[in-house]
């Protein structure tokens, strides 16, 4: 005894495939491709961004340290010097130095941008930046903090 065959119509369904669903599939991959770089690209951003405040954070530290330091004449010049070793280790190119201007003066710390950095040999693709009275050298960045002597 036979038993009964039941027809699924993969049959009629198979002759009209035309490569449809190929496409579709490849309109996916593309699709998670780009979403993929997409991500990518955020979280090299964020990264590069996280090191720029890193980097900001120090030297703001640097240049409150110097002005505590410098509270006191008789140790000025020797808490400078030992602040600005630390900007050298801490910073890439890092430099700290003081601006007197009157009973005021101004803690700055300088170093080398780590974002917006020019190509090489493209130094003047950058403005100066101003960074309390004088201005910071192009492709770096500067944070000033003014005090009262």
């Amino acid at each position: 005894m036979r038993q009964p065959a039941f027809n699924t119509g993969l049959r009629v369904h198979a002759s009209t495939c035309n490569g449809s669903s190929l496409i579709e599939v490849m309109l996916a991959v593309a699709l998670v491709a780009v979403s993929a770089l997409g991500l990518i690209a955020v979280q090299v951003w964020t990264a590069r961004e996280a090191r720029a405040m890193t980097l900001r954070e120090s030297a703001a530290w640097i240049a409150d340290s110097i002005a505590e330091a410098t509270r006191t004449p008789s140790t000025g010049d020797v808490a400078l010097n030992q602040w600005r070793t630390w900007a050298s280790v801490l910073l890439p190119h890092g430099d700290a130095s003081i601006g007197e201007s009157g009973a005021v003066a101004a803690a700055r710390v300088t170093w080398a941008s780590v974002r917006d950095r020019p190509a090489l040999g493209d130094a003047s693709a950058q403005p100066a930046e101003p960074c309390g009275d004088v201005d910071a050298p192009a492709g770096s960045s500067c944070v000033a903090l003014a005090f009262a002597k």
